[in-house]
């Protein structure tokens, strides 16, 4: 995965790999492909054939997943 720097993930032209999007979440490229097909995963963008992973969609998947405890529902 290419080396971010400070600042890019919020940029909206930043477009991710599905290699480097898997890299950041660490998870196989087949989880993303996966997610995709059921609408779990972070929104992507299709360019022809291509696949792509706005860097700020890919933050906010994140957060929106992040909790204090495990009893907790929704995002802090």
């Amino acid at each position: 995965m290419a080396m971010q720097k400070i600042g890019e993930a919020e940029n909206p032209a930043i477009l991710m790999t599905p290699h480097e999007t898997a890299g950041r979440l660490r998870v196989s490229e087949s989880t993303l492909a996966k997610w995709r097909m059921s609408g779990d995963g972070p929104e992507f963008t299709k360019m022809g054939a291509k696949v792509r992973y706005p860097a700020p969609a890919v933050e906010k998947f994140i957060a929106k997943r992040t909790r204090r405890s495990t009893s907790q529902t929704e995002a802090a």
